[in-house]
């Protein structure tokens, strides 16, 4: 998708489809009440246009709802379609992302490839940030994962301009379309490789795409396997990858900018099972093809760093992605089996279903090797977030407080949902072993917090945020400003409390 920033008067772009965005004003409440819809732009002309439709009562402003008419009297774009925000005081920039994603999402059935974005025009929305999230939301409206239909068509649109007020600070307004740009193609970056099927995303798959990403932005990749593994004594990870025949890939990405050579390291683990069926602990059939996804922690991990690499933040930053199959060949691990961890502790496989854990424990470990001074690592790691917390947050742990309120005020950019949940000693009883040093699992109750605690371990007293995202990184259905499937959840959030380090 070809994108670009106008600073042009809106009546005099000539375009298939010009968007502009619109809130309820409306205030009172009661059985009477009714929307009032307000154009978020000044310009006289495209007011004028609207306004009959608007009086009509036809349209609400509702978050996401749209409007089209053609040849809107005044302007020379030959359709305007209109975008709610929903209730003005509840607008934000985050609104403006999602709308962009729809007014992209509403345009691509009906053959429709290009479009110009007007961005509002209101105090509380400033033109700078709603620049870089309108450019998000329609790299991430525009992504289909139709990828292997043999009827597909391509319905991408093809130019996206973000139309920005005239009297806007033009130097801003590009930086921050700029920036844009970058995040939300490195989101898309991980979507697409969480799309991909088992058979098409392999470990050593992974870890070429991860090693040619790199190479095209600028990073220093390792990419690691068999060998590596056991030399370094990972015998978490080894023990999930030894039941399969694709070889595992230890993956190694780091930013090293120039001119920084003190202050933190900042350590980025994820999660790169790139299929999962359980192990011998074997998951049910139903929905077991969603497996692929399992990967979508290490593939946000692989975003961040691309728009890491792009955006040069003043820190340094090395990224891991432990990429494995869990697989109940005969040389699998069993229920009952002990193995030893790059930290030298010892666990009890309770349940061979509960792997990330595993794979991460000897990341983070080998994070805290490389330097890393602060770690964040991100798994679709527990049903059990998605009990407690729905497909509206994602779940977040720590074991300090100051590095997760930069966690926390990253959010506020990224526009993220996530929900920090406690840990505890009480929490940390129910994974002792009797056997070991700790167990895989510490039962059913609690299951997203004991399977923190389990990390907490192998962070020990290195800063650490965890992100389980298992709820959130696959999208069930369609929604007005994104496809069901992959959504590249974290990558947005990684970025920000990353650049919250910049010196």
């Amino acid at each position: 998708m070809r994108t670009e920033l106008s600073f042009t008067d809106l009546p005099d772009i000539e375009t298939e489809l010009l968007a502009v965005l619109a809130v309820d004003t409306q205030t009172e409440k009661g059985p009477d009440a009714k929307p009032i819809p307000q154009l978020l732009t000044s310009n006289a002309a495209v007011t004028a246009s609207a306004a009959a439709v608007l009086a009509s009562g036809e349209f609400k402003a509702g978050a996401n709802e749209t409007l089209l008419f053609h040849a809107p009297a005044g302007v020379k774009a030959k359709r305007l379609l209109i975008v709610g925000l929903g209730k003005q005081a509840k607008a934000t920039v985050h609104s403006v992302r999602n709308a962009a994603g729809t007014a992209v999402r509403f345009t691509k059935p009906r053959g429709i490839r290009e479009l110009v974005f007007a961005l509002p025009e209101s105090d509380s929305l400033p033109p700078g940030p709603c620049s870089r999230s309108a450019v998000e939301g329609a790299f991430i409206g525009d992504y289909d994962p139709d990828t292997y239909r043999s009827d597909r068509q391509d319905l991408s649109v093809q130019s996206f301009t973000v139309a920005a007020p005239p009297t806007a600070d033009k130097a801003a307004e590009k930086a921050a379309f700029k920036e844009g740009v970058i995040v939300g193609e490195s989101q898309n970056f991980a979507r697409v490789l969480v799309n991909e099927p088992g058979n098409k995303l392999t470990p050593t798959e992974f870890g070429k795409r991860a090693a040619a990403m790199s190479k095209e932005v600028g990073l220093a990749c390792e990419v690691h396997s068999t060998k590596k593994i056991k030399e370094l004594k990972m015998g978490a990870f080894w023990s999930v990858s030894q039941g399969s025949e694709e070889p595992p890939a230890l993956i190694v990405m780091r930013y090293e900018p120039k001119g920084v050579k003190g202050g933190p390291v900042l350590g980025l683990v994820g999660k790169g099972i790139t299929f999962d069926t359980g192990g011998i602990s074997i998951k049910p059939g139903d929905n077991m093809e969603k497996m692929k996804y399992d990967m979508a922690g290490g593939a946000a991990m692989a975003g961040a760093m691309r728009a890491i690499a792009l955006l040069k933040p003043k820190v340094r930053v090395i990224g891991i992605i432990c990429a494995s199959e869990n697989m109940p060949d005969g040389k699998a691990q069993k229920p009952g089996d002990v193995q030893t961890a790059m930290s030298g502790k010892t666990i009890e496989i309770i349940n061979t279903d509960a792997e990330g854990r595993l794979v991460l424990a000897d990341g983070i470990a080998y994070a805290r090797q490389l330097g890393a001074t602060h770690l964040i690592d991100a798994a679709t790691l527990t049903g059990a977030v998605a009990v407690a917390l729905g497909t509206v947050n994602a779940g977040a742990f720590s074991n300090d407080d100051d590095t997760f309120a930069k966690f926390n005020t990253a959010l506020e950019t990224s526009g993220e949902k996530f929900w920090r949940l406690p840990l505890g000693d009480e929490y940390a009883e129910m994974i002792k072993s009797d056997i070991g040093d700790i167990k895989n699992t510490g039962g059913r109750y609690g299951g997203a917090i004991t399977a923190a605690e389990f990390l907490k371990v192998f962070a020990e007293d290195t800063p650490w945020i965890h992100l389980d995202i298992a709820a959130m990184a696959w999208i069930e259905e369609n929604r007005p400003y994104i496809a069901k499937g992959p959504s590249g959840v974290a990558v947005r959030s990684i970025l920000e409390w990353v650049r919250s380090y910049s010196a």
